[in-house]
């Protein structure tokens, strides 16, 4: 059998091992440290934000921000349904209740209506959301301006799931910098990683201090060790800060490569009856960490998402549905939730193709040659 092609694999560029081997030397390979405070830096050089924390994971960074925000027992918090579990997940923790918002049909993201829809309802019954997590999905911006205007209106504070949309824009503006407070994942599938990692990002340096805070087992200033409150073992490495410093210097490079392997799919298969894909819209600039299909079976004689991934995993060749939505979850299923249809289509019609930064073109015509096969073109 041929070698596996992965859907997003870690891509090293070589220059990450100096920074590496800096931490080796000096010693710094416990938590903190020179790699750290630079990489904060700078993300927040290429972010245009005031003040960055680096942390374990984009979940820890979620969990913070909701803390910061003043979630507690017996909150609501109204997030994106379209998203990955790690979205929702730190809103439990806390004691509170995920409201859970459908998508809409442009960049699949929040719908601004039924966000409105929602806040409006949840005040009905006396119960105001403490705060709102929009999500961009797939490297997708959400219609982050409606949104922060919808929130605004209500006087809610907005966390941005940035963890798919590092280097995506709205207007110029970068992904993550748009609400209180943004977050960010560096996992091994993102489009730069630290192995394992994330990120709190904000232009109010409180909150981030704050978050760097509690992320360091929230130990008071004094000559002993003393806690006034909980914290947490959320802060990342300097050995993986060092590899992140290696991944942030080409990561102009790696946005360029993924949006590449979206324009090889999309100029192969965009015209094949039963295949779309999800296009830019207006300001929008996406990383396109993955590239996603919307397969028709009524226009594909009968083909569905399933049977590409079946006749690709056949050929070693990894691909992935769409998330399955949180108000479909069986741990969520019984959240309160506004929905529309539009995920829930978007789950039994999508697919995410292999679409990582290190694939070679032999790859995407392997890919492609497959693609065709079993699509009949």
């Amino acid at each position: 059998m041929e070698k596996r092609i992965w859907l997003s694999s870690p891509h090293m560029s070589g220059g990450e091992i100096k920074y590496v081997n800096e931490a080796f030397e000096s010693n710094w390979v416990a938590p903190l440290g020179p790699n750290v405070d630079n990489f904060e830096l700078e993300l927040g050089r290429f972010l245009s934000v005031k003040s960055v924390t680096a942390l374990s994971s984009g979940t820890s960074a979620i969990h913070l921000a909701l803390i910061i925000l003043g979630v507690k027992p017996g909150d609501e918090v109204i997030a994106s349904s379209f998203t990955f579990s790690a979205t929702i997940n730190p809103i439990a923790y806390l004691g509170a209740t995920p409201i859970l918002i459908d998508s809409e049909e442009e960049s699949w993201n929040m719908s601004p209506e039924l966000l409105e829809k929602a806040i409006i309802d949840r005040l009905s019954k006396g119960k105001k959301p403490r705060s709102i997590i929009v999500v961009h999905l797939y490297g997708m911006p959400s219609k982050i301006i409606e949104l922060l205007s919808i929130a605004k209106k209500y006087e809610i504070p907005v966390i941005e799931d940035a963890a798919e949309a590092l280097g995506s824009k709205v207007g110029g503006k970068s992904c993550g910098t748009f609400g209180e407070i943004g977050i960010l994942s560096f996992n091994g599938n993102k489009i730069i990683t630290t192995s394992g990692g994330g990120a709190l990002v904000s232009d109010n340096i409180e909150y981030v201090n704050n978050a760097r805070f509690l992320a360091t087992q929230a130990r008071d200033k004094a000559p002993h060790y003393q806690h006034s409150q909980i914290g947490y073992n959320y802060r990342m490495s300097n050995v993986l800060a060092g590899i992140g410093r290696g991944q942030l210097e080409i990561i102009e490079e790696r946005i360029a490569k993924r949006r590449s392997i979206f324009d090889f799919y999309n100029k192969n298969l965009g015209q094949a009856n039963g295949i779309s894909f999800l296009p830019e819209k207006s300001s929008a600039f996406s990383n396109r960490w993955l590239t996603t299909i919307l397969v028709d079976p009524s226009r594909t004689r009968g083909i569905s998402c399933e049977d590409i991934h079946k006749a690709l995993e056949a050929e070693n060749i990894e691909t992935r549905p769409l998330w399955k939505p949180m108000h479909l979850q069986p741990i969520f299923e019984n959240c309160p939730s506004y929905t529309n249809g539009v995920s829930e289509r978007l789950f039994n019609l999508g697919l995410c193709l292999p679409s990582g930064s290190n694939m070679s073109d032999e790859e995407l015509d392997r890919i492609l040659f497959h693609l065709k096969k079993v699509l009949s073109l």
